[in-house]
């Protein structure tokens, strides 16, 4: 048996739009997708676990493009993981998700954002929708 500590979800962009996208920056440079805010309360809650959660929609302009999705926690990057995506003549449109799990995170308030950066030259990603961002705060056994 969990307890629930806390949770939190955004969704800045609700459906695909390509009217409204943005491209995603090249590295060392970062897109900011979503950021939430998680309160881990001071007595009882630990040991503990903060369940994320991320989907972003993106589009294959130009070239196939290495993308790096990156979780921060308190500007302190916690997870990473790398798509990726495809454009004309292929695949173009992807809905990407993906999951981390932050353990025995201390009492407080903590900012928790999702980023995106473009890591391949000559290629272009936009972010066209939809994007949500969740997280969900336990307290577990051990």
């Amino acid at each position: 048996m969990v307890r629930i500590l806390d949770k939190a979800a955004v969704e800045p962009r609700r459906r695909f739009n390509l009217a409204r996208s943005f491209t995603i920056r090249r590295s060392p440079g970062r897109s900011r997708l979503a950021t939430i805010r998680i309160r881990i309360p001071v007595l009882n809650a630990q040991p503990n676990r903060v369940e994320l959660v991320a989907t972003v929609g993106v589009r294959g302009v130009t070239g196939i493009a290495q993308i790096l999705f990156r979780i921060f926690r308190d500007g302190i990057e916690i997870f990473n993981t790398q798509q990726g995506i495809e454009s004309a003549g292929s695949e173009q449109n992807y809905a990407v998700t993906f999951q981390a799990i932050d353990r025995n995170v201390r009492s407080g308030n903590h900012v928790y954002t999702v980023t995106a950066e473009n890591r391949t030259r000559n290629t272009r990603v936009d972010v066209v929708g939809p994007v949500s961002f969740s997280g969900l705060a336990v307290k577990t056994r051990t």
